[in-house]
């Protein structure tokens, strides 16, 4: 052998160390590690993770021990990683179990020393059998609503971003605090739960990341990024990341039907991620083989490079984007159309998602896809003008709501 050969030959060998180095440094987002989290949640031995019922309490356990696997700190009741709370459905529709329960929300924490937090959040419970409301099933009772999508997705993303930071070499310059709220289905009542008994000083959180329905990506590959209007530092980060694999629809509310509302209420800057509704949404066919992996996995990946740059920024300063009013014109709504808007708006009026079987809008003629643009004299330009809408309406009142379907506009007679 050459002196030459043998200087290649060492030259090759470091260099195939130093990349070996590397790479077993660098930390990834796994799609089996998503597909093996999501599986086991939406599985169903977890009856559909109802709150406080047999298949949540299953889901809560497991959370607890894939956080302890990566030796996050609980940060839980009496050192441990559950924060319990009383659960009670206030539903009035349909044969809806009303009994009072306890639940759990499941904490851990990476403390890197800081002294600005970031949440990192989830939704893990579901609809269980169908006998606690909100299911967009004609019969749902005894089915299992396994909740792939929602909120088995979610929960997927908070494990692996916890063992990405866990396991990370450069710790960021935030703490990280990673929850999986329960009874979200039912009112936000975990996050609102956690809000009102923070474990953390609420002045030290810096921002507020939730993951509700990140498993479907859809072919446009774009992901729907709420509550961009609650700090003034969102709009120089979140634009940046985009790329041929992932496009931002942006919407400014802090206010959404989701976890990082009850944070928003506090005063603290939100961002919800939401690959968007399907027909699946509240049915018992949410199921784990229709999820994209890899779609979820873009997702992660732009919300890691998110956090990166939020961690090197001073506290994040609160705005607000709407009133209150809003919040509180939506829990005196006596009347309800039956459907699922969208939540990302272009001012232009409140698309239709999904709408429910045997309530008002079915019934009327409403269908997925439309877009309303008016009740009666009241302009819909998005959800909170829609909310806003239905609270001049009580129960047996009929409305006259305009639609833009396709490119034709028609006008429905609902009756509430």
């Amino acid at each position: 052998m050459t002196s030459n050969t043998m200087k290649r030959n060492a030259f090759i060998g470091i260099t195939l160390s130093l990349l070996s180095f590397y790479n077993a440094g660098a930390q990834t987002i796994s799609t089996t590690d998503i597909k093996k989290h999501i599986t086991i949640l939406a599985s169903d031995k977890m009856e559909g993770r109802g709150s406080g019922k047999k298949g949540g309490e299953l889901a809560a356990d497991y959370i607890a021990g894939q956080f302890k696997v990566l030796k996050l700190v609980p940060k839980g009741d009496a050192k441990g990683y559950f924060q319990y709370f009383d659960v009670k459905n206030s539903s009035t529709h349909g044969a809806v179990d009303t009994t009072n329960r306890t639940t759990k929300n499941v904490i851990g924490y990476l403390d890197n020393g800081a002294r600005e937090t970031i949440v990192i959040g989830a939704h893990y419970d579901h609809l269980g059998m169908g006998h606690d409301g909100g299911s967009l099933d004609i019969s749902p009772l005894g089915k299992i609503h396994n909740g792939a999508d929602d909120n088995a997705s979610g929960v997927a993303g908070v494990l692996e971003l916890a063992k990405y930071y866990s396991q990370n070499k450069e710790k960021e310059k935030v703490n990280l605090l990673f929850i999986c709220f329960s009874g979200e289905e039912m009112g936000l009542l975990g996050s609102k739960y956690f809000t009102d008994h923070p474990i953390v000083d609420l002045s030290k959180i810096d921002c507020m990341l939730n993951m509700d329905m990140v498993g479907r990506l859809p072919e446009n590959k774009t992901l729907i990024v709420s509550g961009v209007g609650t700090s003034p530092s969102w709009g120089n980060i979140l634009r940046k990341y985009e790329s041929d694999k992932l496009k931002a629809s942006f919407d400014s509310s802090g206010i959404g039907a989701s976890d990082h509302t009850s944070f928003y209420l506090k005063n603290i800057p939100v961002l919800h991620f939401f690959t968007g509704s399907h027909s699946d949404y509240h049915k018992p066919g949410d199921d784990a083989d229709k999820i994209n992996y890899v779609g979820e996995q873009i997702v992660l990946q732009y919300i890691i490079q998110v956090i990166s740059d939020i961690a090197v920024l001073p506290h994040l300063a609160f705005t607000p984007t709407k009133t209150n009013s809003n919040q509180s014109a939506s829990v005196s709504m006596k009347v309800t159309m039956g459907i699922m808007p969208s939540y990302a708006s272009d001012g232009n009026g409140l698309k239709v998602d999904a709408v429910s079987e045997n309530k008002p809008a079915k019934k009327a003629g409403v269908l997925t896809g439309d877009v309303i643009v008016a009740i009666d004299e009241h302009k819909v330009t998005d959800i909170h003008t829609y909310m806003e809408a239905l609270n001049f309406y009580e129960k047996g009142a009929s409305a006259q709501v305009k639609i833009r379907r396709g490119a034709e506009t028609v006008t429905l007679t609902v009756q509430f």
